[in-house]
């Protein structure tokens, strides 16, 4: 196993009806926050949480919740293997619009979009070159 797991990230921009899914890595050295919602960091992120009110009207619309619960973990947090599943979906999506003909689901290959061991919500993952998606990594061996 590597020295460090990385963690998969689920952002939502719900103002721009962006979602992205980005590694810990990739949140500190790449433009992924900048991508997302336009600003160039985390800390710009509270400000527009705070500020802004029509980023706050679509997270209070998208959520169903009031201003007051606005929390930044509502549209960054850790991913979860439900968001997983969405990615995988999404994946399997963007090749059907890339192919002329019909296919059925298991005629698409999906690459390992990540780490071939990340760490979700529920814990570690592992890819599953067979499933085209990530296990769970079960303690023993």
């Amino acid at each position: 196993m590597e020295n460090s797991i990385e963690t998969v990230y689920f952002l939502e921009n719900p103002e721009k009806n962006i979602i992205k899914f980005a590694t810990g890595t990739q949140l500190r050295y790449e433009d992924v926050i900048k991508e997302v919602f336009g600003v160039a960091c985390i800390n710009d992120l509270h400000m527009m949480l705070q500020y802004n009110k029509s980023f706050q009207t679509s997270i209070c619309k998208s959520y169903g919740i009031s201003e007051k619960k606005i929390t930044l973990d509502k549209i960054i947090r850790v991913a979860s293997k439900a968001d997983m599943l969405r990615l995988k979906k999404q994946m399997i999506e963007a090749q059907k619009n890339n192919m002329n003909e019909i296919h059925h689901e298991e005629e698409y290959s999906i690459r390992c979009p990540f780490d071939s061991i990340i760490k979700l919500q529920e814990g570690l993952y592992q890819w599953d070159d067979a499933n085209f998606s990530y296990s769970a990594v079960t303690n023993g061996a």
